[in-house]
């Protein structure tokens, strides 16, 4: 136990020395979303005003993230041209701090996205010990990325902490069980237990993906679910409900509906 908690107050300390970094998923192709994303990469779908993943980029840089990579495949050159216009804003706005982007240019490198958890594997040598993760296509505005929540985690022993959200109708399964001890669950199929929808936001140690090629120098395409789900049957993920405002854009109804509501 000591050297457990030695080994997790190094991590704190490099934790502290590092600048925390942010992985955007941004490479899926939108089929859901056509025609509109013929043209557009579904991050770049404007929800009230600006791109969905502008929205994210505010947040995080809020919360005093502004150290960020971006994965990218279909169409993808347009996501870091968009930034590329807009860094001297983001740089005035959020306490002098310029925001920081690299790109992970899947659809170059390999011709197409890599899934959740290859992409993830492909963007390591550019992550930290300890990362985000979410999803370029999602809205939820009022999501606070919070140093205490990193810290939490950091010192927890724990390899994910995923916010999960109520049930929309498009996924009235859910897809994690919630323990009382804050524990996310892979529950059986049959079980009768509550489950929750992955809101796609969580914190990663990079031991999660060990049984993956540091850098995916192969492309292999990997999804993240069979990740977290054998990482729950050891107890090793934790999660939390997240009450707020959370959209998964999946379908241009959804993105139309979103429009017609008041910010």
């Amino acid at each position: 136990m000591r050297v457990a908690l030695a080994t997790r107050g190094k991590e704190a300390k490099r934790h502290k020395e590092q600048a925390m970094k942010a992985m955007i998923l941004a490479a899926g192709r939108g089929e859901r979303m056509r025609p509109l994303t013929d043209s557009t990469p579904k991050p770049l779908l404007k929800v009230r005003g600006q791109p969905l993943i502008a929205w994210h980029v505010e947040a995080l840089a809020r919360g005093g993230f502004t150290d960020l990579v971006v994965n990218t495949a279909w169409l993808g050159d347009q996501i870091p041209a968009y930034f590329s216009s807009l860094t001297g804003l983001y740089a005035s706005e959020y306490r002098g701090q310029a925001l920081s982007i690299s790109y992970s240019h899947e659809g170059r490198d390999f011709a197409d996205a890599l899934e959740t958890a290859g992409g993830i594997a492909r963007a390591l040598p550019r992550l930290g010990e300890v990362f985000w993760v979410l999803a370029g296509d999602v809205f939820t505005p009022d999501f606070e990325f919070l140093q205490r929540d990193v810290d939490r985690f950091v010192a927890s022993d724990k390899l994910a902490h995923l916010w999960l959200v109520p049930n929309p109708d498009h996924n009235l399964k859910g897809d994690f069980g919630l323990s009382e001890e804050g524990l996310a669950l892979n529950l059986p199929m049959g079980s009768t237990s509550m489950r929750y929808t992955f809101s796609t936001i969580g914190l990663y140690r990079k031991a999660l993906f060990k049984d993956l090629p540091f850098g995916n120098p192969q492309g292999l395409k990997t999804p993240l679910a069979p990740l977290l789900r054998l990482a729950m049957d050891n107890q090793q993920v934790s999660a939390e409900l997240y009450p707020g405002a959370w959209t998964d854009v999946g379908t241009p109804a959804r993105l139309d509906e979103l429009n017609k509501t008041s910010s």
